[in-house]
This record gives C-alpha cells, structure tokens and sequence, in this order.
C-alpha cells in the first residue's frame, strides 16, 4: 500500500463496501448449511434441492447485475437495490424463510432463492465487479481493497460460530446490522477520478465513462476468445471448486477418528486460511503486474494442480493442512489476474458482464454439471483416484490454455 492509496478516499470507501459485505454474508452463510440441516431438519435431498434452487436463482441475477451495472458503470442503483435486500435478511430468514421451510418447503424455496441471491450470492460478484472497475477509474489496486473482504468474512466467521452456538437468529439480525453499514457507505461514496484546480479552489471531477450500448454487450458472445475464456474457466475452476468443496472437507476429516474433532479442527483450518488470503490480496497484484495475466492465470492453475495431486498421495493431517493454505495462493492469484486478463483482452467497459457471466455463471454451470460425475467418480474409485483424475483435466485445460488464452496487453473488442 503505497502513500497514495492511503491518502486515496475511494480507496476507504471501497474498502468500507467489501469489509461490510463479506462481513454480512459470513454473519449467516458461513453456518448456513448447519442451520438447514440442525435447527430447520432438512433432510440430505432437500438440502439439494435448496442449493440447486439458490444457484439457479444467482445465475439469473449475475446476468441481470452484469448487462445492467456495465450500462451504468459506477453507477450505484443496482448495488442501493443489493444493499436494501441485505438489510432484509435478518427479519426474512427468521419470520418469513424459516416458517416457510417447515410448513410450506416448495414455496420457501422458491421465495428464498430470489432473495438470497439478490442481496449475498450474487451479490458478492457485483460487489467485486464494481469495486474493481472504481480501483481502475480512481487509481488504486484492486487486491489491497479486496484484503477487507477476505478480513472482514474470517473475523466475522469467529463471531457467527460462537454466536450461532447461543441463537442462530442473533447472526441473522447482526447481518442486517452491518448490512445497515454498508447501506449507509453506499449512500454517502461518489467516486471521483481527480482533483482539478480552478479559481484557487478544487473542484471534484466526477467520471464520465463512455457508455456502451446492449448490442456492444452482447456482442461479447459472438468473441471466440470470449468463449476459449469460459473453456479454461470451466476446466480449472469448476474442477476445483468441486475438490473443494464437494470432496475435501470430508476428506480432510476422515482423518480423525472423531469427526467432531474434524470438524472443529477443519474450521480453525480455513479460518486461517482465509485470513492467509487476505494477506496475499495485497501481494498478489504485485506478482501479476509482473508476470503478465495469462501466466498469472496459468500459474493459479498450476497452484490448484499441485494442490488436487497431493492431496492424493499424502496420508499425514499435517501436511494435508499444509496443502489446504494453497488455497490462500491459488484464489487471489486466480481472481486478480482474471479482473486483469479481461481488461487487457476485452472492453472494459463490459467488465461486470465479463465477471458475471463469464466467469461466475459459467464456473457455477460447470460445477452444476460436473459435481454428479465427479460423485459417482468418487463412489467408485475413492479419493486418490478421483483426485489424480481430477488433476489431470486441470493440467490437459491448462496446457491448451498456453495456446488458447490471449496475450493481449490493452483491452481491445475484436
């Protein structure tokens, strides 16, 4: 963090939005599933259909976010619209979800995915495609802003699971409390580029980006470039994202003989790892700036590789946790440099759509896809051998990807 940004007031208030909206989401996503399963008592499949029903509903809302924040650019409506849907979280999970799901579960569902979506699941990805087009527009690094996401989601985390202990609804209406925050952050921030001296007074000049059109915005899925992105997006991240979260967890606790102990341990685990994050968010853009953001991409793949492929040889916990904080590399490395590849290598001005949709929808699509395969997988092999596999399709994407992701140093629409 250099002189500047500190001094930078659109760095503060871009800080402030993400350390309040991580901080918010953790308050209740971080114990969300538990409060499904042991306090609501859902059973297994309906916990399913849940998770199926949220993530149809995100990708709806990814799309929505992305063509209507890039037509406004750092324009605030969508994000005051996230914003008002955070502050109702509290009082819709206690008086209008959580009685809907035990009398009613169909139509909880289908009540709660919108609304969800709108204000957290998606809204994570609105929130960082808008504060990363804001950090190039004023002039400061996108990492070092979104360290107070990660920090603000791992504290938070410490809070939520030993308020959850005592009543889950204190999580649901401390959300809503700090979502108030960042309602009031978003109410009170006007970005602004530079200061310009005029009359021996200065006068705050307010960006105006040039707009592009819905034809420029579709005009993204008719990019064969656009489409070789979503490949290697899909073939890495996606692969990953199931690793991690539909195989590792458990994984990792098989090797306690009490799976309470696992779990507990597990979670001071990615606590830490998450703080970790936080720490290489204000690094990583240093590393990317340098490399370039193709090999950076290409190295966050490699870190996922080795990650995937040690977890199936290695039988000792430690060293399992140790390769568990290469999680702590491999994110901020990959989603830096895919904000920067898609800058360099496509309008920028269409950065949201290319956030939300090529990235968010197509890694959500492709675990919606995969995870069922890589399950039966699983079933019939065990882990070392799904996990070998699993590695081996992230090398094979990203050894095309050499050949296939571009080079392109400034943005360009061809």
């Amino acid at each position: 963090m250099n002189i500047d940004m500190i001094k930078n007031k659109n760095y503060w208030f871009s800080s402030g939005y993400l350390i309040t909206f991580y901080a918010a989401w953790s308050l209740w996503w971080s114990f969300y599933a538990i409060w499904l399963k042991s306090k609501i008592g859902l059973s297994g499949e309906q916990l399913g259909v849940v998770y199926a029903a949220n993530s149809a509903a995100a990708m709806f809302f990814m799309i929505f976010y992305g063509i209507i924040q890039d037509k406004l650019q750092i324009g605030k409506a969508v994000v005051t619209f996230q914003s008002i849907m955070m502050i109702l979280i509290g009082p819709f999970l206690i008086y209008v979800y959580e009685p809907l799901l035990r009398q009613d579960f169909i139509l909880g569902v289908c009540i709660g995915a919108p609304v969800l979506s709108a204000g957290f699941i998606s809204g994570s990805a609105l929130i960082d495609s808008f504060i990363e087009r804001i950090s190039r527009l004023c002039n400061f690094e996108f990492g070092p802003a979104r360290f107070w996401g990660s920090f603000g989601y791992a504290a938070a985390t410490f809070v939520a699971g030993i308020s959850f202990g005592i009543d889950p609804h204190i999580n649901f209406w401390l959300a809503s409390g700090v979502a108030a925050i960042y309602f009031i952050i978003n109410l009170f921030f006007k970005p602004t580029q530079k200061l310009s001296v005029s009359n021996n007074t200065q006068q705050i000049i307010v960006p105006k980006p040039n707009i592009p059109t819905i034809s420029e915005i579709f005009s993204l899925f008719a990019l064969r470039k656009f489409w070789l992105f979503v490949v290697f997006i899909i073939g890495t991240f996606s692969f990953y994202t199931i690793y991690d979260q539909q195989l590792f967890p458990n994984f990792y606790t098989s090797f306690f003989e009490k799976e309470e102990t696992g779990y507990k341990i597990y979670g001071y685990l990615n606590s830490f790892q998450v703080f970790l994050e936080a720490s290489c968010m204000i690094i990583a853009p240093y590393f990317i700036n340098k490399l370039g953001a193709k090999k950076s991409l290409l190295v966050a793949a490699l870190v996922m590789i080795c990650r995937i492929g040690l977890s199936a040889s290695l039988d000792n916990v430690y060293l399992v946790s140790l390769v568990k904080l290469f999680h702590a590399i491999e994110i901020p490395l990959f989603i830096l440099a895919m904000f920067k590849y898609i800058v360099a290598n496509f309008d920028a001005r269409l950065s949201a759509t290319l956030y939300l949709v090529g990235f968010n929808i197509s890694s959500n699509l492709g675990v919606i896809v995969l995870s069922k395969p890589v399950g039966k997988l699983f079933d019939n092999h065990g882990y070392s051998s799904t996990f070998y596999i699993l590695a081996s399709i992230v090398l094979i994407i990203s050894c095309i990807a050499i050949f296939t992701l571009s080079d392109n140093k400034q943005a360009n629409n061809q």
